[in-house]
């Protein structure tokens, strides 16, 4: 992705609402992607998602142009979403526990029938284990930046994230065990001919 420029940015900065829309179409589909990835229910990442840019809006005059425009504009939906998972934690005080069990797929060889399968994978993880799955798997977060950002302990980020895969391990294993037997079976025919 090319930096965003800094006319551009100074043309949002003074309310010219074509920068303010370059810089969205620009940046949204990886912001967005990321609060949908830490929030998980589809609903609620749209909600959290407009509250984001609301805030990477109100906070353009602040930007200083240290690091490129995508980093910061990153670290304010990484803080954001964390902020506002922690406003729903706290009015819901409940966590519903998902049957692992209950996930199946069936493997029809489409990608992105694959990465919804992963999506809906890693959105059954607890609330804080998909958090640190994200933010260090996907994201590139350091287990030290993950407990600076979620107020834990290194300690608690790597045993959170060992929690995660270990779990999506289970949940994707349908996937493995389908593909195993394709394989052999190409294995097979290849050594026959």
């Amino acid at each position: 992705m090319p930096p965003t420029d800094q006319i551009t940015i100074r043309r949002a900065i003074n309310g010219d609402e074509s920068a303010l829309r370059a810089i969205w179409t620009q940046h949204a589909p990886r912001i967005d992607a990321l609060v949908r990835r830490l929030v998980g229910d589809p609903d609620q990442a749209a909600d959290v998602a407009q509250e984001v840019w609301i805030q990477i809006f109100r906070a353009l005059p602040g930007y200083r142009g240290d690091s490129q425009f995508s980093t910061w504009a990153h670290r304010i939906a990484v803080n954001r979403t964390l902020n506002a998972l922690r406003s729903l934690r706290r009015v819901s005080r409940i966590e519903v526990d998902i049957e692992e069990d209950s996930f199946s797929v069936e493997h029809d060889g489409d990608r992105s029938m694959l990465a919804q399968t992963i999506d809906e994978a890693v959105q059954k993880l607890s609330p804080g284990a998909r958090h640190v799955f994200v933010l260090h798997d996907v994201e590139g977060y350091t287990h030290e930046e993950i407990a600076a950002e979620l107020g834990i302990t290194s300690g608690g980020s790597k045993s959170q994230l060992f929690k995660a895969r270990a779990k999506l391990r289970r949940l994707l294993a349908p996937l493995m065990d389908e593909s195993v037997p394709a394989k052999e079976e190409a294995d097979d025919v290849a050594s026959q001919s």
